[in-house]
């Protein structure tokens, strides 16, 4: 695989690496407005791990979940996903700079190297897949309470981590699969074949003294 793809797919690779642990902790998973005079008007948005509440006056109160099991479930397997994301990135990432052809760390089997970079694409699309059900899943349910009639509590909004979270498994699943590609499994190395002299086919046979003597000529005898 042409090394310059394999460098542009670390790359990408690595920025959504970056932008997944950005998002996991991020505050602004979902935003919204409390309108109000020019002291009550507050900016109420939550995350993965904590609730928090804004007023005009930029005064800060966050409080955190108080239990597991009390949360939603989407909310705990958004939380599974996206540390199983991050976890899975690191691997990938670690993989991707053994196996790529630029890095000496492999050594020079070039057959080896280029399975290990395949590994690492396939850990990096399920990053991306695992990013990409957590927010989406998220966003489901956020879209869902605000637009029903009957739902008594407070109506949030996509907040800008979840932008971040597509984007980057967007990202994810490109790296890795241009990482995949360069997966070269069933690869045989090719050695050079045993040199042939004037088309002499040699057996294992020991030669016979008329084909020694047709070989070097008779002068090859004292």
């Amino acid at each position: 695989m042409d090394p310059i793809v394999e460098v542009v797919a670390l790359v990408l690779v690595f920025i959504a690496w970056v932008m997944v642990g950005v998002t996991l902790p991020h505050r602004y998973w979902k935003t919204s407005t409390v309108d109000g005079n020019v002291i009550t008007t507050s900016t109420i948005y939550e995350n993965l791990w904590m609730s928090c509440a804004t007023d005009s006056t930029g005064v800060h109160n966050c409080r955190e979940f108080p239990s597991l099991l009390a949360l939603s479930g989407y909310i705990q397997a958004s939380r599974a996903l996206m540390i199983t994301s991050v976890v899975l990135g690191t691997l990938g990432l670690i993989a991707a700079l053994i196996g790529v052809q630029c890095s000496k760390a492999g050594g020079e089997n070039y057959v080896l190297k280029g399975r290990i970079a395949g590994a690492a694409g396939v850990l990096f699309i399920i990053q991306g897949v695992c990013t990409m059900v957590a927010i989406s899943w998220y966003a489901f349910n956020i879209t869902q309470e605000f637009f029903d009639p009957f739902y008594p509590g407070i109506r949030y909004e996509i907040g800008e981590a979840l932008y971040i979270g597509w984007c980057s498994a967007v990202l994810a699943i490109t790296g890795g699969a241009c990482l995949t590609c360069s997966c070269k499994m069933g690869t045989e190395e090719k050695y050079p074949l045993p040199l042939q002299s004037r088309g002499t086919v040699y057996s294992g046979a020991a030669p016979t003294r008329s084909q020694v003597a047709s070989t070097y000529g008779r002068n090859a005898y004292v």
